[in-house]
This record gives structure tokens, sequence and C-alpha cells, in this order.
């Protein structure tokens, strides 16, 4: 058991949870944050608050920004956004198929110079692209050292953020760690229009959360198959489809056609009420 707070570096960006230590961070506070680039600046958008998880392996809070820390971050702003618009420029003028979707920049350590500065354009191309000459104009005009990296479609999302079909930010910016492995074969064990527009995230591909229910529906070997014949408290009846979450069936009944919902256990008690029919 322990505290935690949430901080984040963009607005309606990823959250990250932290250890505060002996601060006590309110909602809107700037604090700092240790990263592989040094202390960063983010915004506190969840009070430090206790927690029956142990915290142990979470990262401890650096401390509150200073005024110094929030000119170093107004900065790092500008420099991001005089790279993004200078990258679009570039790429119009070299006429590459590429699309900008973040800038990251690290600022010298030293005050005063450029020299170990350093800029990450991140970007998504519908193939490989020989970006070499870009990469010496936008050193040049950036006056900095200068690296692009490709992102493929589902990483492009998780940087760009935005609202999937359910009408909630998208998994991947908000809490999703690692992309696990999703196929089409998930979709049909749970029953679903195996329509592109219907099962498509976002960045295109199959939606990470087909992933969240389908060991419900790979471990439901209880449910009868649709067409098969089941036995319900008005009679002899056809499965038409089944509804995994609510341990229900829609069946149509033999003697007069209509069509009910029936729990899984007034269908099949156990699995001899049904098989062999």
């Amino acid at each position: 058991m322990g505290m935690l707070c949430a901080v984040s570096f963009n607005r309606y960006g990823r959250l990250y949870y932290l250890d505060p230590g002996e601060l006590r961070p309110a909602v809107g506070d700037r604090v700092l944050v240790p990263t592989d680039d040094g202390t960063e600046v983010a915004e506190c958008v969840w009070a430090a608050q206790w927690v029956t998880e142990e915290t142990d392996g979470f990262p401890r809070l650096a401390g509150l920004a200073g005024p110094e820390d929030l000119r170093r971050d107004e900065t790092l702003r500008k420099r991001k956004a005089e790279a993004k618009v200078a990258a679009k420029r570039l790429i119009r003028e070299h006429g590459l198929p590429m699309k900008v979707v973040a800038v990251d920049h690290v600022l010298d350590p030293t005050p005063g110079s450029t020299n170990g500065s350093r800029t990450t354009i991140y970007f998504t191309a519908p193939h490989r692209v020989d970006f070499r000459s870009l990469v010496r104009d936008l050193g040049a005009t950036l006056h900095c050292r200068v690296e692009l990296r490709q992102l493929s479609a589902r990483d492009s999302a998780r940087v760009q953020g935005g609202i999937g079909s359910c009408g909630r930010d998208l998994c991947c910016a908000t809490f999703l760690n690692d992309f696990e492995p999703v196929t089409i074969r998930m979709a049909k064990d749970q029953d679903l229009p195996l329509n592109p527009l219907r099962i498509s995230g976002a960045c295109g591909r199959l939606m990470c959360c087909l992933k969240y229910e389908h060991p419900l529906y790979a471990n439901s070997g209880n449910y009868p198959n649709p067409g098969q014949r089941v036995e319900t408290p008005d009679g002899l009846a056809k499965v038409v489809s089944r509804h995994v979450p609510s341990e229900t069936v829609t069946v149509r009944q033999i003697s007069d056609g209509t069509v009910n919902r029936c729990s899984l256990s007034d269908v099949c008690g156990s699995r001899q009420a049904y098989e062999g029919r």
C-alpha cells in the first residue's frame, strides 16, 4: 500500500502514474518527472492519494516545477512547434510522401548552447522513404542534430490520440502499454460482423478491444451453436444467436416461430440437455 498521483505531459494525453514521495501535488500543479532525457515538466491531473497496490516499482516525482523549469518547458514547446513547421515545409519542397505525426526535442544542458540539442521527428508514409537530403536541410534550418523515425499505423494512432467508435479516448493513447496480437478469428468467435468499418480502429487495423472479451468467448464451450435445437421452458426451439457476456441465447420456438431470449441455464441445465438433438 502506498500513494500515487497521475500526471500528463499534454492535455488529454496519456496518464503516467508516479510515487509522489514527500510531495502532495494538487490537480493543476506543475511537477518534475524523471525521463531518459532528464526531468521534464508535467501537469498533475490526479492528486496524490492512497492506493491498495504496492507502489515500490513506480518512479518518484523529482519535485515541483519552479519558474526556471517553466521557462525551460516553454522554450522546449516553442522549439517543437518551430521544428514541426519547418519539417512540413521542407517535406513539401522535397515532394516526399510523408506526414509529420509528432516532434520531440531535447535541449542542450549547457545554457546558451545548441550543440547538444536533438530533434526527433516522427512521421508516417505508405512505404520506405529516402529522406537523407531532408535530414541535411532540417539540420541546417534547426541548427541541431535531427533524427527521423517512421511510425506504424498503430503507433501513429497512439501518438496522435483520438476518439474510438465507442465514444471514448483511444485505448492505445490512454492506458495500453503494448500492442497485443489481434486476429480476425477473435471477431468470428464473438459473432461480430466481419465488416472492416465495424471492427477496425482509428489506425485502420483490427480494434485492440477485440481481445478484451475474447477469453470469455473462447471458454464458452457450454453454449449451444446457432441452428442447434434446445429444450426451453416453452418447448423445443432452435438457437438463433448466443450472448456470452449476459449468459443468454436467442431462440425461435419450433411450435409457433416466436423469438425470445432465454438464460443459458434454461436451455441447458447440463450439456446433455441438448447434445444429440
